[in-house]
């Protein structure tokens, strides 16, 4: 049976399913329009994330029923444009929740955990009650949460959500949950100020993963909000060849003093990489990948590639050379393919399964010559060498895609919807929900 009262932070993640039973996308959040009188605002529709990290709005007349796994769509059309915030709505779960609000009967400060979102007799869906949680005391500790009515709430109105600082804690646990390009492509439908708190809470470890994920533009605006020692710590966290395309687009001023207040062993693979064109296998390359030496066991090389935080394209290969085994290295010997790892007796020694005859790269490659050696030796992975055979960095596919795609591709940046209550343009562009 299809639930007529359901929570927004129950339903963030919920898979949504076309009339035929396929899945089509994810919801990623609830949108609501900000009523000018102090009544429960509806409910527009839901923001779904679709293939490629599209996120498209989905008018709530489209949606069929709420389950407690999942979201199902009518038979009909929806409009396939990226999802844009307009002036008059609010997004429920990346600005309501966390929102500090007032009981209107008590005087009590609160903060807004959860929103109910219930249909009508008349079949629109409202904002009806609200889950908050007093702070009392002079240590604002947390009290029991209650749910309260709408008009038993105040501290709501669109100018209030937009100028009052807002905490985040909620919020983060919904994108706790998350990847980071999930949590990224969510920063980017956030207003500024409520990305800057959310930016601001993050630790630099996960914020440095969410940032690399960013389209450029938002990458420079929140590098520049956070204040030059929280960017430069940032950065150390980030991956070398990310902070230095980052680095790379900032004035030249600001990226000289960043460099300075990196860590020294931090910042030296980051420099190394802007002394190359960012189109040229030394710009793609990272200066990080998996290098051990000739006397390592295969053991110990699939020790390595077994880190969960390493990227799966660069765990698809071992570089074997002489030490150091940090770039730039001893002279390169050859590498190994993770396959071959798999099929080699543990206590085998690298240098006996290398393959030596897997061409290289010179830092100088242009872009195209890079795409023609992926292609042409099917690889995900693919050493860079200098002009003594030291390694200095491999490039792996998914920085090769980076600068093959457009440059807004992170943004899926397609025009406004205008398939929302009373903005309906006939000439728009329309897809069948099992589109």
């Amino acid at each position: 049976m299809a639930a007529t009262r359901v929570y927004a932070a129950r339903v963030a993640g919920l898979a949504v399913f076309g009339p035929d039973g396929e899945s089509i996308g994810k919801v990623r959040d609830v949108v609501a329009g900000l009523s000018t009188a102090h009544q429960p605002p509806r409910v527009l529709g839901i923001v779904m994330e679709m293939a490629a990290r599209r996120r498209i709005f989905v008018p709530m007349l489209r949606v069929v029923r709420f389950e407690p796994n999942a979201v199902t769509l009518a038979t009909g059309s929806v409009n396939t444009r990226q999802f844009h915030q307009r002036p008059n709505e609010v997004l429920v779960l990346g600005q309501l929740l966390d929102a500090k609000v007032t009981v209107a009967a008590s005087g009590a400060s609160a903060v807004l955990v959860d929103a109910a979102l219930e249909q009508t007799r008349t079949r629109d869906w409202r904002i009806s009650r609200l889950a908050v949680r007093e702070r009392t005391g002079r240590l604002a500790r947390r009290g029991p949460v209650q749910v309260l009515e709408w008009d038993q709430i105040t501290g709501l109105a669109a100018a209030e959500l937009t100028d009052r600082p807002q905490g985040v804690e909620q919020l983060l646990a919904l994108l706790d949950t998350m990847r980071a390009v999930d949590v990224a492509s969510t920063l980017h439908e956030l207003p500024a100020k409520r990305r800057y708190e959310v930016a601001e809470a993050l630790d630099d470890e996960r914020l440095a993963d969410v940032v690399e994920e960013l389209p450029e533009d938002d990458q420079k605006d929140l590098i520049g909000h956070l204040g030059e020692d929280r960017a430069a710590d940032v950065l150390e966290a980030m991956s070398p060849d990310d902070a230095a395309d980052l680095l790379a687009e900032l004035p030249e001023v600001d990226k000289n003093r960043l460099l300075e207040l990196m860590e020294p062993a931090e910042s030296a693979p980051v420099k190394r990489l802007l002394e190359y064109s960012s189109d040229t296998a030394g710009g793609l390359m990272t200066p990080e990948p998996v290098v051990v030496g000739p006397d390592a066991t295969i053991a110990e090389a699939l020790a390595m590639v077994r880190n969960p935080e390493l990227p799966v394209a660069l765990s698809s290969m071992v570089f074997v050379c002489r030490p150091p085994s940090a770039t730039p290295t001893g002279r390169y010997l050859g590498c190994v393919h993770i396959q071959r790892l798999l099929r080699e007796p543990p206590s085998t020694l690298v240098a006996g399964a290398l393959d030596t005859s897997l061409a290289s790269l010179p830092p100088t490659a242009a872009l195209a010559e890079v795409t023609r050696y992926f292609a042409a030796y099917n690889l995900v992975c693919g050493p860079v060498l200098d002009d003594e055979e030291h390694l200095i960095g491999a490039v792996t596919v998914d920085d090769v895609l980076d600068h093959l795609l457009p440059e807004n591709w992170r943004e899926s940046g397609l025009p406004d919807r205008d398939d929302r209550p009373g903005a309906h343009s006939p000439d728009a562009p329309k897809a069948s929900d099992d589109a």
